[in-house]
C-alpha cells in the first residue's frame, strides 16, 4: 500500500468524484487498518523532494490531522493512538519529518514544522523525545546552516512552544531557545525571511521566558533586541515586532516600569507615521495595558488599587500624551467604513482604545477629550463630527454617571439633531452613540435619569426617522431602540411610560423587516432582535393586546413562509433565516403571555395552530431553523405543561433528528435542552419515548466527533429524564452510572492551564452533578437503594471538587446539593461515610460564608438533610 501513496494522495484531489471517493475510502481503509505504517508512509512522502507538491501537501495535512483535533475526547484518542505505535517506527516518523525541514520546497518544511510541533506537543510532556530541541537548535549554531533550514527551524521552535506549556521544558532549554531566536532577531547577515520567523518564534516563546525576565541583564536584552526591531526597514517585521510587545504588555506588565517612556515614544511614532498594520499593533499595545490595568482594578473591587505593589498606573501617568495621540486616530477614517462592519482601521482601533482608557481612569478622561469633542463636532468637515461623535460614544463607560450626565443631558439634542447630518457616516456614528447612551446610561430605576418623560418623545421620533435611512444607519438605530427598550425592563411599577409608543416602534420594525433596498440579511435580523426586546420588556397587562396582534401577525408572516416553493439555494437560505428570526420572536411571546395566567389563555388558544406551524417548519430541515424553532419548543412545552403530551407522537422524530444531528452541535445541543423542558413539562408520560431518547444520548456520549460543549448538557439530561420517570429510570443505570465514573475521572485529568478546557471542565462537573442529583430523587420514593453502590464514588469525586481551586459557583452550588441529594434519599445507609468523608463540614461552612443567599439556602437545607443522616 505505501508504493501506492502518491498516487492515492493525488487521486483524493480529483476533479472526478468518482475518482477522488475511491481514493479517499482507500486511504481511509490503510490508516485503519495499519495505522503506524499510514504515518510512516505519509512522513516519507512529505520529506521526498521527487514527489509532487500536491501529494506531499495533502500528506502533511493528513499527518497533522492524525496527530490533534479540537474536541478534547478526540484528540484524546489521537493522542492515545500515537503513544501506542511502535517506538522504532516513530524514531523513523520523526526522522523523515526533521529531514523535511531541509527541503528547499518551502510548503513542504513549513508543514513539517507544524507536524513536529503536533509530535511534540504529546512526548515532551511524557519527557519523551528528549534531544528534539538540542537538534534543532544545532541547525542554528552550525556556521553551514543554509537560509531556508535557519528559517524552518525557527518556525518549529515557534510552534513547539505555542504546542506545549512551560514546565515542559528545562531552563538550559528555554536559554538556548531564547538565545537562538533572538540572534535570529539581529543577525545582520540573517535573511528577511529568517528575522522575521525568528520574531514570529519569540513571540510563541515569550511565556517561557518567566525566568529570564526576572533577570534585569537579560531583560534588557530581549527588550533591547525587540525594540530595535520594532524600527526595522521590513513592515512585516516591524509588525510582528509590536505584536511581541503586545504580548509582553499582558504577560509582563510588572516589569515594563523602566521601558514605558522608550515604548511610548516607539508606539507614537508608529501611530502617526507607520504603515497602518504596523500602527494597528502599536495601538494594540496600549489596549493591552488597559487591559491589565482594569484586570487589577477589578480583583481589588472598590478596595485602593493605588496601594498595591503590581499597579503601575502606566495609563494615568501617560495620559496627557496618550489621549491626544489616540484623538488623532480618529480622524483617519476610511470613506465608506460604515458599509461594513467588519473593517477593522486605525480609527476603529483608536476608538476601541480610547474606550478601555476611560474604563481604566475613568472621569479623569473627560477634561481630555470632551475639548476634542467640543471644537469638532460642528466643523464644516465630516471626518471632525464623526471623530468627535465617536469619541464621546466611546468614553461613556467609565466615568461615573454624575460625571457624565450633564455632558449627556447637553449633548442629548445635539446628537439627536445630528441624526439629519448630510454624511451618512456621521448619522452611522451618531445612531451609535445614541445606542451606547442608553446602554450604559439609560435605566428606570435609576437615581439620574437620562431620559425623561419630557425628552422621549422627541427620541422616539428621531428614531423612528432614522430607521428609515441607509441600511446601516438603521441598524444603528435598532440597537438603539433594543437598549432604550432595555432600560425598561426592570421597571418596578406595572405601567411604562414607553407604553404609549410601543405601536410606532413595533410597526417601524416591521416595516424594517421589510425593506427591500438592502444588500444582506443584517438589518433584518437586527428589527427582529429588537422586536424581541420590545416584547421582553413590554408590560403586562397593559400591552397584551398588542402583542396578541403581533403574535397574529407573526404567525401569518410564517405561515406565508412555509408556503412558499423554493429551489434557488440560495433563496432557500434567506426563506431559512427569516423562519428563524420569526420563531425567535414567537419563543419571546409565548414567554410573555405565559408570564399572567390571564394573557396565558392567548397562547392556549392559539397553541395548535403554533405547533402545526413548527411542524411546518421541522419539516424544511435546514439546521438554523431548527435551532430557533427548537427553542421556541422549549418555551412551548414549558407553556403547555401536561398538554404537550398530545403534540410529541408527531413532534419526537423531529426532537430525534436534532439529538442526532452531532455534526451542527448547537442543533443537538438545543435539541437536549427541550427533552429536559418536556421531561419537566409532562413528567412521567414522557416514558413511552424514553428509549428512543436515551439511545441517542449514549450514543453522543460516545461520538468523539461531537463538539465537547453538548456533553455536560447531555449528563443534566440524563437528571432531568431520571426525575421525571423515577423508577422506570432502573433499567438505564448500567448505562449511565459507567458514563457518568468515566466523566468524573475525565475532569481530574483535563489542563487547568487552558482556560477553555477549565471552562469545559466546569461545565461538565455541574452536568455530572445534576445528573445525580436527578437520578437520586427519582428513586428516592423507591428503589433508592440501587445508588448505593455509587455513593461512595459520587462522595469522592464531590470531595476532589472541593478541593479543586478552579470550581465556578455554578459547580459549587450543584455539588452541595448533590450531597443533600445523596443524605435525603440514602439516609442512615450512608451514616457511616458521611462521617468518614467529613470534608462537607469544610465545604458547607465555605457556601455559608458566601454572599450568594441561594447557595447559603441549599447548603442549609444539605446541613439539615446530613444532620439528619447522622443523628439517625
Amino acid at each position: 500500500m505505501s508504493l501506492q501513496i502518491t498516487q492515492l494522495l493525488l487521486s483524493a484531489q480529483s476533479a472526478d468524484g468518482r475518482v477522488r471517493s475511491a481514493a479517499e475510502e482507500t486511504l481511509k481503509q490503510f490508516q485503519e487498518q495499519n495505522l503506524p505504517h499510514f504515518l510512516l508512509s505519509l512522513s516519507v512522502e512529505l520529506a521526498d523532494d521527487l514527489k509532487p507538491p500536491e501529494s506531499r501537501r495533502l500528506a502533511g495535512i493528513i499527518l497533522k490531522n492524525s496527530l490533534d483535533a479540537k474536541d478534547a475526547l478526540r484528540k484524546a484518542d489521537l493522542t492515545q493512538q500515537w503513544v501506542n505505535v511502535d517506538a522504532s517506527l516513530k524514531v523513523q516518523i520523526k526522522e523523515s519529518l526533521l529531514l523535511t525541514l531541509r527541503s528547499p520546497v518551502s510548503e513542504a518544511s513549513q508543514t513539517a514544522s507544524q507536524v513536529i510541533a503536533k509530535v511534540a506537543s504529546i512526548e515532551i510532556p511524557r519527557r519523551e523525545w528528549p534531544d528534539l530541541i538540542g537538534r534543532l537548535l544545532a541547525n542554528m549554531t552550525q556556521p553551514d546552516t543554509p537560509a531556508t533550514l535557519r528559517q524552518a527551524t525557527l518556525e518549529t521552535l515557534g510552534y513547539v512552544c505555542e504546542e506545549i506549556s512551560p514546565q515542559d521544558l528545562e531552563q538550559q532549554e528555554v536559554n538556548a531557545v531564547l538565545t537562538a531566536v533572538v540572534q535570529g532577531m539581529s543577525g545582520v547577515q540573517e535573511s528577511y525571511k529568517v528575522r522575521l520567523a525568528a520574531v514570529r518564534s519569540l513571540y510563541n516563546a515569550l511565556d517561557f521566558a518567566q525566568t529570564n525576565f526576572e533577570n534585569e541583564m537579560e531583560r534588557n536584552y530581549i527588550m533591547k533586541i525587540v525594540c530595535e526591531t520594532a524600527v526595522s526597514e521590513e513592515s512585516e517585521i516591524r509588525q510582528a515586532a509590536f505584536e511581541c510587545l503586545v504580548s509582553i504588555a499582558s504577560i509582563y506588565y510588572e516589569i515594563l516600569g523602566p521601558y514605558m517612556e522608550a515604548l511610548f515614544s516607539l508606539t507614537a511614532n508608529a501611530v502617526k507615521g507607520d504603515e497602518e498594520s504596523v500602527a494597528l499593533q502599536a495601538v494594540e499595545f496600549w489596549s493591552s495595558i488597559c487591559d491589565m490595568e482594569i484586570q487589577i482594578q477589578d480583583e481589588y473591587d472598590g478596595d485602593d488599587v493605588r496601594s498595591s505593589e503590581g499597579y503601575h498606573n502606566f495609563i494615568q501617568r501617560a495620559l496627557s500624551m496618550l489621549v491626544p495621540m489616540l484623538l488623532e486616530t480618529l480622524l483617519k477614517q476610511e470613506e465608506d467604513q460604515d458599509q461594513d462592519d467588519s473593517i477593522w482601521n486605525l480609527s476603529m482601533a483608536g476608538g476601541t482604545c480610547l474606550g478601555l482608557v476611560a474604563k481604566t481612569v475613568c472621569d479623569e478622561i473627560l477634561p481630555l477629550v470632551m475639548p476634542f469633542v467640543e471644537g469638532n463636532i460642528t466643523k464644516p468637515d465630516w471626518r471632525s463630527r464623526e471623530a468627535a461623535t465617536f469619541a464621546f460614544g466611546s468614553i461613556l463607560e467609565g466615568p461615573s454617571i454624575e460625571k457624565l450626565l450633564p455632558m449627556v443631558h447637553a449633548g442629548l439634542d445635539f446628537l439627536l439633531n445630528a441624526m439629519n447630518d448630510q454624511n451618512s457616516q456621521v448619522k452611522d456614528t451618531t445612531a451609535w452613540t445614541l445606542g451606547r447612551i442608553f446602554e450604559i446610561l439609560h435605566s428606570s430605576n435609576c437615581e439620574y435619569q437620562v431620559v425623561t418623560p419630557s425628552n422621549l418623545q422627541r427620541i422616539i421620533s428621531v428614531l423612528l426617522e432614522g430607521i428609515r435611512d441607509a441600511p446601516n444607519v438603521a441598524d444603528k438605530v435598532c440597537g438603539a431602540i433594543y437598549f432604550l427598550a432595555q432600560g425598561y425592563e426592570d421597571a418596578e411599577s406595572d405601567s411604562s411610560i414607553l407604553t404609549p409608543y410601543l405601536g410606532q416602534i413595533i410597526s417601524a420594525l416591521l416595516w424594517t423587516t421589510d425593506r427591500t433596498d438592502v444588500s444582506s440579511s443584517k438589518l433584518r435580523s437586527s428589527a427582529y432582535e429588537t422586536l424581541n426586546e420590545i416584547v421582553r420588556c413590554s408590560q403586562i397587562p397593559e400591552t397584551t393586546n398588542m402583542i396578541a396582534q403581533l403574535l397574529g401577525e407573526i404567525m401569518n408572516r410564517l405561515g406565508r413562509n412555509v408556503e412558499l416553493q423554493i429551489l434557488c439555494s440560495e433563496e432557500k437560505e434567506k426563506q431559512s433565516d427569516l423562519q428563524a428570526s420569526l420563531c425567535g420572536v414567537l419563543q419571546v411571546i409565548i414567554q410573555k403571555l405565559c408570564t399572567s395566567d390571564d394573557t396565558k389563555l392567548i397562547f392556549l388558544q392559539a397553541a395548535d395552530q403554533l405547533m402545526a406551524l413548527f411542524l411546518r417548519v421541522f419539516a424544511c430541515q435546514s439546521s438554523t431553523v431548527h435551532e430557533e424553532a427548537m427553542l421556541a419548543i422549549g418555551a412551548f412545552a414549558y407553556a403547555t405543561g401536561q398538554e404537550f403530551v398530545k403534540y410529541l407522537p408527531e413532534f419526537y422524530k423531529y426532537l430525534e433528528m436534532g439529538l442526532q444531528n452531532y455534526e451542527e452541535y448547537q442543533v443537538c445541543s438545543i435539541s437536549v435542552g427541550v427533552v429536559g423542558d418536556i421531561c419537566r413539562a409532562v413528567d412521567d408520560k414522557i416514558l413511552p419515548y424514553c428509549d428512543g431518547i436515551m439511545t441517542n444520548l449514549l450514543k453522543n456520549l460516545s461520538n468523539s466527533m461531537l463538539h465537547r460543549s453538548v456533553k455536560a448538557p447531555l449528563f443534566s439530561c440524563f437528571g432531568d429524564i431520571a426525575l421525571a420517570i423515577g423508577e422506570n429510570f432502573e433499567k438505564y443505570v448500567p448505562y449511565v452510572m459507567p458514563m457518568l465514573q468515566g466523566a468524573a475521572e475525565l475532569c481530574a485529568n483535563l489542563d487547568d492551564n487552558d482556560e477553555e478546557m477549565l471552562e469545559y471542565g466546569n461545565q461538565l462537573r455541574r452536568g455530572i452533578f445534576e445528573a445525580y442529583s436527578g437520578i437520586l430523587q427519582g428513586f428516592k420514593t423507591s428503589k433508592a437503594e440501587l445508588m448505593m453502590p455509587f455513593a461512595n464514588h459520587l462522595l469522592q469525586f464531590t470531595e476532589a471538587v472541593f478541593i479543586e481551586s478552579n470550581r465556578d459557583d455554578a459547580v459549587t452550588k450543584a455539588a452541595v446539593a448533590v450531597i443533600g441529594d445523596l443524605a435525603d434519599t440514602l439516609g442512615p445507609s450512608i451514616k457511616i461515610l458521611l462521617k468518614n468523608a467529613n470534608f462537607h463540614v469544610n465545604f458547607l461552612g465555605e457556601c455559608f460564608s458566601s454572599e450568594d443567599d441561594q447557595l447559603k439556602e441549599t447548603a442549609l437545607w444539605t446541613q439539615g438533610m446530613i444532620g439528619r443522616v447522622l443523628a439517625s
